[in-house]
């Protein structure tokens, strides 16, 4: 559930979940292809694209803004990372050499630069450079932090600047870039191998606007994060006033629901940029003329409407209103989906998706015993009965936190992880660890997600059964990303997606202090794992490492999973280019190919 075109875990809601490396197939390889269309050869015109879930940031790095709506948009406008390369519908890293190029100078150390092409711009005008790949740098390195953790993975002293939503485990491993080639590229040198450095770096927000925000110009600010002393948590100084200002904007100054008066906040390094905003309905992209970084659009414009339950998206769809659709797949989607007939394409498949149940390591749930016996009420079984099997009749409950069954590792991680215990509700196993206890756990979903509604049904009857007094703490599309790791609920249904590639996802979304971990999950032995993991390349000893970690979740009482999800498109048969894809960037990862037949 967390989604970006870096190996980051993505949060979607009605059809939410947070885009998980961790469950990613191998990269299988790298082409150098930049686009599979041809230039010039589109019809121009508008298409209009529903999405389920509101839009409600510029910035969706931060934890904050990485819900899935926000990432899409930030993958057609160029704020999130996805200049250098792109992963395709095959789960391949295709490099874009018309943004720019990166090359490994050595692999011991290993060495990469990476140059973008002289005349690529922002939207504004504003030249993309150097600044704003050592900006980047910054951010998703942590290069700064000197916060110093408890066992719990609160910041007992020190700060933490940028509220990233990935991993900053990898980038970590490198120092202070070294620029060159008129400040166009930037070199890093990691201390380490890292298993994910090809898909883990990229510009994000323009370094340019951060600065201004800050009150100094762009040359100042890459000044300074090029001479401030790294962080050192055993030794942590006074924060550094300059950079807290730059970070207090890019954390939070760019999250707004409507169309900033604020021109700086949604310049685009991208094919499109944001033209129009009507909040909780709308969003409309028009083509950036700035744009030379990659594939030119063959369309004009899109529109993004938040249409949350999946019968109104099919009518719209139906009525000519829009014409591309990703709802919520069940069997009554589709069956109306069906009667369309040749009005439209339909498409299914597995998705690198799943849905889960988290409980905090806080409140009433602090109590490991306690833990473990609201899972033993959860019915799995059942759930996927009710939910899944219209669509799929071979599946199962999902066994681990890490793999999809489609993964090398799963039947093995499954089979020794534990899940065995929970395959169906124990009810009496549940009363004898509560002891007489009566707990009232608050259970957060997003209520308009009709999935989500009814796993939560069926959850809370079962725990009351045992006991348990179950709060309904269902919140709306447009709410429930932002309360994620709030502390406002004890419990939460949600879903993470895969990029399908690599490995860095597992520390975001498990690692003691990652701002993606929004239950406080802390392992001293699976953090030691996740330092390994990062840094080994062989893929048998990365699935190896995984299995281990996949057990010491489920030791924990972490929560469990409950299905991997089934997903559906479906698209007017007078738009072409559209192709199916399972992970995060879904029907958006080539809107560079959509077009409107003549």
């Amino acid at each position: 559930m967390r989604f970006t075109r870096i190996s980051k875990a993505v949060a979607i809601g009605a059809t939410a979940a947070l885009a998980l490396s961790a469950c990613a197939a191998n990269t299988g390889g790298t082409s150098n292809s930049s686009s599979a269309g041809s230039e010039g050869a589109g019809n121009g015109g508008e298409v209009r694209v529903v999405e389920v879930n509101a839009f409600s940031s510029f910035n969706s790095n931060t934890a904050k803004g990485n819900v899935d709506i926000n990432s899409k948009i930030a993958y057609a406008t160029g704020t999130a990372g996805s200049h250098f390369n792109y992963i395709d519908n095959n789960l391949k890293i295709v490099k874009n050499d018309k943004f720019g190029k990166y090359e490994v100078l050595s692999e011991d150390p290993l060495k990469v630069k990476y140059t973008i092409n002289e005349g690529v711009n922002w939207s504004d005008g504003e030249p993309m450079n150097a600044d704003d790949m050592v900006f980047a740098w910054a951010i998703m390195s942590g290069h700064f932090n000197d916060a110093k953790t408890n066992d719990a993975g609160e910041v007992t002293s020190g700060t933490n600047y940028f509220d990233y939503a990935g991993t900053t485990d990898g980038l970590g491993l490198t120092d202070v870039p070294e620029i060159g080639d008129d400040n166009r590229s930037v070199t890093l040198t990691y201390s380490k191998p890292y298993a994910d450095w090809e898909i883990s770096f990229d510009v994000l927000t323009p370094a340019h606007v951060a600065a201004k925000k800050a009150g100094m110009s762009t040359e100042e600010l890459t000044k300074l994060l090029t001479t401030l002393p790294k962080g050192d948590p055993a030794n942590p100084v006074k924060p550094n006033a300059d950079l807290q200002k730059v970070a207090k904007f890019w954390n939070t100054g760019y999250d707004t629901k409507s169309m900033p008066t604020d021109k700086s906040l949604y310049v685009s390094g991208g094919p499109f940029i944001v033209d129009k905003i009507v909040p909780n309905q709308s969003m409309t992209l028009v083509r950036n003329e700035e744009f030379t970084g990659g594939p030119i659009p063959k369309v004009d414009s899109i529109v993004v409407r938040y249409i949350g339950e999946a019968p109104a998206q099919v009518q719209a769809l139906k009525n000519g209103e829009v014409d591309i659709i990703a709802p919520q797949a069940s069997a009554d989607t589709l069956e109306q989906l069906d009667a369309l007939g040749d009005q439209v394409v339909v498409e299914k498949g597995d998705q690198l998706s799943y849905d889960h149940l988290d409980l905090n390591y806080s409140g009433v749930f602090k109590d490991p015993k306690v833990r473990e016996a609201f899972m033993k009420t959860v019915p799995r079984q059942q759930i996927v009965d009710t939910i899944i099997k219209k669509l799929n009749p071979e599946a199962k409950p999902l066994d681990s936190q890490l793999f999809v069954p489609a993964n090398d590792g799963y039947e093995e991680s499954a089979k020794n992880n534990g899940s065995a215990n929970y395959q169906d509700a124990d009810i009496a196993g549940a009363k004898k660890l509560l002891d007489g206890k009566t707990p009232t756990v608050r259970l957060m979903y997003n209520k308009d997600n009709p999935n989500r509604s009814d796993s939560y049904s069926l959850i809370a009857a079962s725990a009351k059964k045992a006991g348990f007094k179950v709060v309904d703490g269902g919140l709306g599309a447009s709410e429930w990303g932002s309360a994620l790791g709030t502390g406002t609920y004890d419990a939460t249904i949600f879903g993470w997606i895969s990029s399908g590639v690599g490995v860095s996802g597992v520390p975001q979304i498990f690692g003691s202090g990652s701002s993606s971990n929004f239950n406080k999950f802390s392992s001293k032995e699976a953090d030691a794992l996740m330092d390994e993991l990062i840094v080994t390349t062989d893929k048998a000893k990365q699935t190896e490492l995984q299995v281990k970690i996949d057990k010491l979740i489920w030791d924990s009482y972490y929560g469990l999973p409950l299905f991997q999800s089934v997903g559906v498109d479906a698209y007017s048969s007078d738009i072409e280019g559209v192709k199916y894809m399972p992970n995060q960037t879904g029907v958006w990862w080539n809107f560079w190919e959509w077009n409107l037949k003549k």
